[in-house]
C-alpha cells in the first residue's frame, strides 16, 4: 500500500505524475468537463492531498469539510483567486502556487501581444492569408522606440517585461501597491495612478485579481487615457469591466486592446469585442510553453509531496500553518 491518498481534479502533466506516483495512490478526473462536485466531496473523503492545476476547482470552506484528513493543497498556478486562504488557515492546511516558472514565459507573451499589437504582426498575416497584400495597403503601426511603457502592478512579472521594453528603447513608468526600493537599479519610474493612465502610452495590467482589484479598469480609468494609448492586460480578466474595454475601443477613448485574459472567459466567439478591428485576443497562453508548464507542475508536485510528509513547501502561500 502507498502511504498517501491524492486527488487530481484537473488535468496534470505527465512529469508531475511520475513525481506523486511513487508514493501516492492518485485517483484523477480525466474527463474534459469540470469534476462534479458531488464526486470531488466523495473523493475527498479520505484523501491527504489534492493537487490542482490552473482554477478549475473552487476551495473553500465547504469542500474542505469533505475532506477531514487533508494536509496539503498544490495548484500548478501562481494565481490564489480560486482559494479561500482563511478557510485553509483555519484548517491549518497549507496551501502552495507556482509563481516562480510563470514569470519568463509570461513576460515572453505580454511584450509579445504588445508588440504584435503595435505592429499589426497578427492582421499582416491575416492580410497574405487573404490575397490583400498586393490590392491594398495594411494600415500602418506605432513604433516602441521611445514611447512610455506604464506598468500596473509591477512584481516579478512586471520587472521582466520592463526589461523587454527597456530593450526596444521604451521608457517604463509604473504604479504599484508599495513603491520597489530597486527603481533606480531597474531603470523604472514610480508615478500615480491617474498620472499613468493619462500619460503611458502603452499600459500593461500586472496585478493579482484580488477582491479589491476586481474591475479596477472601468469607463473611469478608460476616460483618463488618451486616444493613442494600447492597453494590455495578461493578468486576469476580471480586472477589467469587459463592457467599459468595448466602449472605450468602439468609441476611439484608446487606440488598441490585446489581452491573453478576459472576463468571461473563455469568451464566446460571438462576443462583441471580437467584432471590433482595433483587439487581439489570445486564449490565456501566458505560461503556455512546455518548460514552463513542466517547471510548475514539477514544484507544484514537491510541495505536495512535502505537505504529505508534513515537511516544509517551498511555496507555500499562507505561511503561518506552513509545516516547519
Amino acid at each position: 500500500m502507498k502511504p498517501y491518498k491524492v486527488v487530481v481534479p484537473t488535468d496534470i502533466r505527465p512529469l508531475a505524475l511520475t513525481m506523486l506516483s511513487k508514493d501516492c495512490e492518485i485517483k484523477i478526473w480525466e474527463r474534459k468537463e469540470p469534476i462534479p462536485n458531488e464526486t470531488l466531496c466523495q473523493w475527498l473523503q479520505d484523501a491527504h492531498g489534492l493537487f490542482m492545476t490552473g482554477h478549475g476547482v473552487k476551495v473553500d470552506s465547504e469542500l474542505l469539510s469533505h475532506a477531514p484528513q487533508l494536509r496539503v493543497i498544490a495548484q500548478a498556478s501562481a494565481g490564489i483567486e480560486n482559494v479561500d486562504l482563511g478557510a485553509c488557515t483555519k484548517r491549518r492546511i497549507p496551501f502552495s502556487n507556482t509563481p516562480g516558472p510563470v514569470v519568463e514565459a509570461t513576460a515572453d507573451l505580454t511584450f509579445g501581444i504588445l508588440l504584435s499589437a503595435a505592429r499589426r504582426i497578427h492582421e499582416g498575416w491575416n492580410w497574405v492569408l487573404s490575397g490583400n497584400w498586393e490590392k491594398a495597403d495594411l494600415p500602418f503601426g506605432v513604433d516602441l522606440f521611445g514611447k512610455t511603457l506604464g506598468i500596473v502592478g509591477m512584481g516579478n512579472i512586471g520587472v521582466a517585461v520592463a526589461k523587454r521594453a527597456q530593450a526596444s528603447g521604451m521608457k517604463v513608468v509604473y504604479h504599484n501597491r508599495n513603491r520597489r526600493a530597486d527603481e533606480s537599479a531597474l531603470n523604472v519610474k514610480y508615478i500615480p495612478f491617474d498620472d499613468l493612465l493619462a500619460n503611458a502610452d502603452f499600459i500593461v495590467v500586472m496585478v493579482p485579481l484580488l477582491p479589491e482589484s476586481r474591475g479596477m479598469f472601468g469607463q473611469a480609468q478608460f476616460a483618463k487615457m488618451r486616444p493613442s494609448t494600447y492597453f494590455i492586460n495578461a493578468a486576469r480578466g476580471a480586472l477589467v469591466d469587459t463592457d467599459a474595454l468595448y466602449d472605450a475601443l468602439r468609441k476611439g477613448k484608446i487606440a488598441y486592446a490585446a489581452i491573453d485574459v478576459t472576463d468571461p472567459e473563455p469568451l464566446p466567439p460571438n462576443h462583441p469585442l471580437l467584432s471590433l478591428p482595433n483587439i487581439l485576443v489570445t486564449p490565456h497562453i501566458g505560461t503556455a510553453t512546455a518548460e514552463t508548464r513542466n517547471a510548475m507542475a514539477s514544484l507544484a508536485a514537491e510541495n505536495l509531496l512535502a505537505g504529505l510528509a508534513r515537511k516544509p513547501l517551498l511555496t507555500c502561500v499562507n505561511k503561518e500553518v506552513n509545516y516547519r
